[in-house]
């Protein structure tokens, strides 16, 4: 969290350990996707074990802080897997202590037909909760209903306040020290995400791409209902100026700034890449 704002927005740069080719793009090369995105100077960045060292490596303490991931499923695929996992990596609070990780980050999914991926990510964190409270490692839930695949056509994220509620309730009940829950459905009923949390505080995640105006009004619409800040991946890293939408979220975040001045900051220093 920003010493002086106490908001956090964290780049995701997780998404080559999930085995899906369109979660690629923009991360081809993930040396200079992680370069641009710490010049861009965030509150943290989002890795896993594999690519972390592209972060850790910069030189000096001003650089974003390591979130780590420590979860990786194979749910997010046109069609669910005859055989659904969300598995653990091997130790992951000492990983993320030798990696200088200042938090970790695991699921908690409610999939449809799926009920068995919800039970390993249950066992998951109750796991990793004793030994992350023992090394002082705070760890991150990240709760996600989907909706049916039959329905969405593959990885789709259900904003039904009432399915996500119960959802952020259990991941704090499960000892959750940073809840990232997606946007509902009815945006200006958020607060009751950030209500049911209680002093858990809450980042939103980014989601699908969107145009930059529908980015930066969500965004400002979820910090005026006291979000504690976001989590953002594909809208930032399959934008063509990474660097610049950081920035721009980031004044959002930190200063909430009015939407209007986000998307002039946004016009004025658009250029041909």
């Amino acid at each position: 969290m920003n010493p002086v704002s106490g908001k956090c927005f964290d780049v995701a740069i997780d998404h080559g350990f999930f085995n899906e080719p369109a979660f690629l793009q923009g991360i081809e090369d993930i040396r200079k996707a992680v370069d641009v995105i710490v010049h861009a100077n965030p509150d943290a960045i989002q890795l896993t074990p594999g690519q972390l060292k592209y972060l850790q490596r910069v030189p000096g303490k001003a650089k974003p802080a390591l979130v780590l991931r420590t979860d990786i499923a194979n749910v997010y695929g046109k069609e669910l897997p005859a055989t659904a996992f969300s598995k653990m990596i091997e130790e992951p609070v000492l990983q993320a202590v030798r990696a200088d990780a200042a938090c970790m980050c695991v699921n908690l999914f409610r999939i449809p037909g799926a009920p068995e991926v919800t039970a390993q990510c249950i066992d998951n964190i109750i796991k990793i909760k004793m030994e992350a409270e023992h090394y002082c490692m705070p760890l991150m839930v990240e709760p996600l209903v989907f909706r049916p695949n039959s329905e969405a056509g593959g990885y789709m994220i259900d904003g039904d306040l009432d399915k996500i509620l119960p959802l952020v309730r259990q991941a704090v009940e499960l000892g959750a020290d940073i809840i990232k829950a997606d946007p509902c459905d009815r945006l200006e009923e958020y607060h009751k995400v950030v209500e049911t949390a209680g002093e858990t505080p809450v980042l939103v995640r980014g989601g699908s791409k969107a145009p930059d105006a529908e980015i930066i009004g969500r965004t400002a619409q979820l910090m005026q209902q006291g979000v504690a800040g976001i989590v953002y991946g594909r809208n930032i890293i399959q934008h063509p100026r990474p660097e610049l939408i950081t920035r721009a979220l980031m004044e959002l975040v930190h200063h909430q700034i009015p939407v209007e001045e986000a998307l002039l900051l946004l016009e004025k220093n658009q250029a041909p890449v």
